[in-house]
């Protein structure tokens, strides 16, 4: 188990819920619409949020950000050390820097005695653009030089006295993400931030970022993830809330289950589907409704849910574990099955 890391509000590892992060994507000097964004991101699930930090502007702007929302807010950081110092003086609850690119000896000790000063945490690693030469020379291209290039950043915040540290070490290839979490993972005990960077657009970023930190997660690897898509942050969260359902680490949700269809299907199940995820998509209750094609298999197929509907002849079929309770023909189906969940979930 990695160890416990206090971020703002939230404790970050040691076996407590993964932390879903995003970013904001609009200048941080530009208050007004960064707190909305935020706002957003929050009402849908996420749990941190991240700014970036390009100027003086940016800094002074975190002060005013921070008192208008209520999630852990984090100070990305690249290249000048006063900012650094800057973002924690107004209220960062996390940093996000490299300490080999904030400057000299003297800066990173400054910035280290800051973050241990004001109790915020720091994240530091790698990601495959970023690996030092020398580690490449010694390594080559792979796992190995991308977490030792991480680690490297670890052990020169650990000699300032740094302890409340988050391990990053991401790449756009799969392959080399995962097993370069898995590599650090038998090595630290610090907290980890899982993503594949630079993963795409919405739909290729989707899939590419499901494969990557669902793996990891399914290894027991993983304190906090982000999904990094060329999309509205919006998209993140909704991606990432789906990856935490889907390998069993968020069950107050209703799962919604449905059949590809084929040429016994006699009804808009497609719709119906559709429908009915976007009507259940905020309610955190741990249910299961099933929209199936046909009744051929639907019922069998779907007997632990709580609910669900098939189709044939006209008819649908309503059912519950398995038993069919009620029938309506297809003219009324939808909206008589929507009245059956709010039933249920009322």
């Amino acid at each position: 188990m990695t160890k416990t890391v206090k971020l703002g509000n939230r404790l970050l590892g040691g076996g407590n819920p993964v932390l879903i992060q995003s970013m904001v994507n609009v200048k941080t000097s530009k208050i007004a619409e960064v707190v909305e964004q935020i706002k957003e991101l929050e009402s849908i699930g996420c749990d941190v949020i991240r700014v970036s930090v390009k100027d003086e502007d940016d800094v002074k702007a975190i002060k005013e950000i921070k008192r208008q929302i209520s999630i852990p807010l984090v100070a990305d950081i690249h290249f000048n050390y006063r900012y650094a110092l800057g973002a924690i003086d107004c209220g960062a609850d996390k940093i996000r820097i490299n300490p080999g690119n904030i400057g000299n000896e003297e800066n990173v000790a400054e910035v280290a005695r800051a973050i241990k000063a004001n109790g915020v945490c720091v994240r530091v690693g790698s990601n495959s653009g970023s690996v030092e030469k020398e580690i490449l020379a010694k390594y080559g291209k792979n796992e190995i030089s991308l977490a030792e290039s991480a680690l490297k950043n670890v052990a020169i915040l650990e000699k300032h006295g740094v302890e409340d540290i988050v391990i990053s070490a991401k790449a756009s290839n799969v392959p080399l993400t995962v097993a370069t979490y898995r590599y650090l993972h038998a090595k630290t005990d610090y907290p980890l931030h899982v993503g594949v960077t630079e993963a795409g657009t919405d739909s290729m970023g989707t899939v590419k970022s499901s494969i990557g930190i669902g793996s990891l997660l399914l290894d027991g690897i993983g304190d906090t993830i982000r999904v990094s898509l060329t999309a509205h942050s919006r998209n993140e969260i909704i991606v990432a809330k789906r990856i935490l359902r889907s390998v069993g680490l968020d069950k107050n949700f209703v799962e919604v289950i449905s059949c590809p269809t084929c040429g016994r299907t006699e009804y808009d199940s497609i719709s119906l589907a559709n429908k009915v995820e976007e009507i259940t998509a905020n309610i955190k209750k741990p249910l299961k409704i099933a929209v199936m094609g046909c009744v051929v298999n639907g019922p069998g197929e779907a007997k632990d849910c709580d609910l669900g509907i098939a189709g044939g002849g006209g008819i649908c079929a309503f059912f519950k574990n398995g038993e069919i309770y009620k029938k309506v023909p297809f003219s009324n189906a939808e909206e008589e099955f929507i009245k059956e969940i709010h039933k249920l979930v009322d």
